[in-house]
Formats: structure tokens, C-alpha cells, sequence
């Protein structure tokens, strides 16, 4: 019951959308600022997966990957736009605050885990598809135009008809160079958001503290055309130092074990920067 759920969850099509516009990150103008790393392909090639290792250091505005026009292709967001309907939740009111409560329904979910009621932080921790199609669905498609418009989000077609899943299946697209300038831009305050919401997001979005670092990120996962696509997007805190990362795969078999290709997202995104000295 569970795998025919998310089988119709993100095989589904949805027609008639509105496509944003979406201006490029400045520095992909530049090839100043940019580092082919074979280091990364190798890590790549281990796993035995297909795609692309983006890295962003802020202080040397250098980007890190081992294949450049991997990145720059558009894929579907998955569950990495919880970031981005997190902030829009709550800019809008919809989500009132970091403590409030998703109800469980009672019906059986895909996960366990989503079994329960979940304050906004498991939400997103637990990526909570029910939930965030709440969050969407009072949003509603004229607002959530317009939010993703004002923080200049990907290339997202939103409608009526697909206000529930327009991020995990249809024509809605970012590239890891744009999730980076996303994050950048939320980072750095320059997104048109309140500094409470900058706050709240913060929190949730922090998955891993060291004495070391601060690790916060986002994985996603969709299906199209029975090829999965997996995400691993966010950065990392090294002292006075900031990293950006987005981490974009897929399985060179169809063949490839589901579970052991989720894993490989945050595997592969941890072991190049390690790599790159950032952690240990």
C-alpha cells in the first residue's frame, strides 16, 4: 500500500502549469571561479551512480564539481523545496510559528515515521509529504506563484491541478547551481523574508552539530519516466567559513537497490568534503 502511494505520488502528470522566469546566479557568468575536481568523479564513480557534486566556498566564491553542465541542468526540486514552502508557509501565515503541530489523520502513510502528529522541525526532518501538501494546499497556487516568484525560486509551472505535488513530478525545474544561489541569497539575508522566519528556518533546517561544524540541508527524491533523481542540498558551518553544497544523482540501473541510492546522496555529498579538508 505504502510503495503504490508514493509510486502515484510522484508518477503522476500534470498539464496546463504556469512557468516562472528565473534569473541565472551571477557568478555562473564568470569561469573565473570555478574548479573541476576529478577527485569528486572518482567518489562518483565508487558509488556507482551517475551526476554531479557541486561545492561553494563563500570566502573564495570558488565553485567545486566534478562535471559543471550536470549542474546547470534543471531537475525536478523533490523534497528540497520544503525549504522553500517552509519559508513560504510561513511568510504567509499558513505555518504560524516553529511550534506549530501537523496532525496525524489517522490513515496509513508511507513512512512510519509520518504516523503522528509533528511539530514543524520532524516535519521537515522526517520529510513529511502529507504535511507540506497541507502547507501548499492553503497556500493555494495565485500565492504560491507569487512567493516563489518574490524569492526567485527554479523554473516552477503551479496550478490548480498540481498545487499538492507540482515539485515532485511534472515540468517544475532547478539546478544545483541555482538551489546554491538560492541558499546563498537565504544565507546572506537577501531573500524578501522577515528575520523571524530567517530564524525559524535556521532551526529547522539544521540537521548535525558539531564542536566542528553545523550541518543543515535537505534531501529529495523523484521518479520520472522510471528514472529516480535524488537530492542533497545545503551547507555547512566551519568556523568563520561557510560551505554551500548541492548533490544531484541518479542510478545508472534501474536495477539499483531504492534504499541503497537514498543513502548515496548524503554519502557522497559528505565524502567530498572531506575531500576537501572541510571536515574530518
Amino acid at each position: 500500500m505504502k510503495t503504490y502511494y508514493l509510486l502515484f505520488l510522484i508518477l503522476s502528470i500534470s498539464s496546463c502549469r504556469q512557468q516562472h522566469k528565473t534569473n541565472l546566479p551571477v557568478a555562473l557568468k564568470s569561469e573565473d571561479n570555478i574548479v573541476l575536481k576529478s577527485e569528486f568523479q572518482t567518489i562518483i564513480d565508487s558509488a556507482n551512480v551517475n551526476g554531479a557534486i557541486l561545492i561553494y566556498d563563500l570566502h573564495k566564491n570558488i565553485f567545486y564539481s566534478n562535471d559543471f553542465e550536470w549542474t546547470k541542468q534543471g531537475k525536478l526540486p523533490a523534497s528540497t523545496f520544503k525549504i522553500a514552502n517552509t519559508i513560504i508557509g510561513l511568510e504567509s501565515g499558513v505555518i504560524e510559528s516553529d511550534s506549530t503541530i501537523f496532525k496525524w489523520d489517522g490513515d496509513e502513510k508511507w513512512l512510519d515515521l509520518w504516523e503522528q502528529d509533528l511539530v514543524l522541525h520532524e516535519a521537515f526532518q522526517f520529510s513529511c509529504v502529507p504535511c507540506y501538501q497541507q502547507v501548499a494546499a492553503k497556500i493555494g497556487p495565485q500565492r504560491m506563484n507569487e512567493y516563489v516568484d518574490k524569492i526567485q525560486y527554479g523554473s516552477l509551472k503551479i496550478d490548480s491541478d498540481n498545487i499538492t505535488n507540482f515539485w515532485l513530478e511534472g515540468e517544475s525545474r532547478i539546478s544545483q547551481m541555482q538551489q546554491i544561489d538560492f541558499l546563498k541569497r537565504f544565507y546572506n539575508k537577501q531573500l524578501p523574508i522577515s528575520v523571524r522566519t530567517k530564524k525559524i528556518m535556521r532551526d529547522v533546517m539544521l540537521a548535525e552539530e558539531t564542536k566542528n561544524y553545523k550541518l543543515s540541508g535537505k534531501t529529495g527524491l523523484s521518479n520520472s519516466n522510471d528514472q529516480y533523481n535524488g537530492w542533497y542540498v545545503g551547507f555547512i558551518e566551519v568556523g568563520d567559513n561557510i560551505y554551500f553544497f548541492a548533490t544531484n544523482l541518479e542510478p545508472k540501473t534501474n536495477e539499483t537497490n531504492l534504499q541503497d541510492f537514498i543513502k548515496k546522496r548524503k554519502e557522497v555529498t559528505l565524502s567530498a568534503l572531506k575531500e576537501m579538508k572541510v571536515i574530518e
